[in-house]
């Protein structure tokens, strides 16, 4: 279901060219310039700061499941802690791969935005004069949105809380997407992509480990 409606608004994006015109809609917002490329709230606050928490969130985790090894009341959680380590790293991971070789500008590279770069779309020829760039998909989004593994988590440990899981992943991706956006970092299709990404590797992660021991 996430795919089939994520692919329906990325098709709807594309026939409405709704991505450029949110951009511009954003940078005509900030006085034709990326006044808030760096700003305190969204470059230090949730750029960096947001990027620190997330992974000492994912650190945190990993603690927790080494616990589980030394104390058995634990144990019960130790599968599902595991999943949700494996699938966070794995998502952000997949997410900075695909970043390294997709080779797209972000907004603010580009000529309409106060750049000094042609726009190439993903499976366009590019020129090789406008050398390397790594702004596809949302790097810093992933690192929200890999968090709806906390969905699959919650289902294992605590199902009523499965929700308040999965919108802590969304929300906070959504925040980390928009500061992103707002810097002229990214588009709102990158961010899109991001989530389907990380939304795909959770329910991989977790149909792979099983639903037996805890997952589910």
């Amino acid at each position: 279901m996430p795919w089939l409606v994520g692919s329906m608004v990325l098709a709807a994006m594309t026939a409405t060219d709704f991505d450029f015109r949110w951009t511009s809609w954003l940078y005509g917002l900030e006085g034709q310039r990326w006044a808030l490329k760096s700003a305190f709230v969204t470059e230090e606050l949730i750029h960096r700061m947001g990027r620190d928490l997330s992974t000492l969130a994912w650190l945190a985790v990993l603690a927790t499941w080494v616990m589980t090894w030394r104390r058995t009341a634990y144990r019960d959680s130790r599968r599902p802690l595991a999943v949700l380590a494996v699938s966070v790293l794995l998502a952000t991971s997949l997410v900075a791969w695909i970043k390294s070789w997709s080779n797209m500008d972000c907004p603010w590279d580009l000529l309409q935005y106060g750049g000094h770069r042609p726009f190439v779309a993903l499976w366009e020829a590019r020129p090789a004069t406008l050398g390397h760039n790594r702004c596809f998909p949302a790097g810093h989004a992933s690192a929200g949105y890999a968090w709806t593994a906390l969905y699959f988590f919650f289902l294992a440990v605590r199902p009523s809380w499965r929700w308040f899981g999965l919108a802590t992943g969304v929300v906070t991706g959504l925040v980390f997407g928009l500061a992103q956006q707002l810097r002229g970092a990214h588009f709102l299709s990158h961010d899109v992509w991001a989530a389907l990404l990380c939304w795909s590797v959770a329910v991989v992660v977790w149909r792979l480990a099983g639903r037996r021991g805890g997952v589910a």
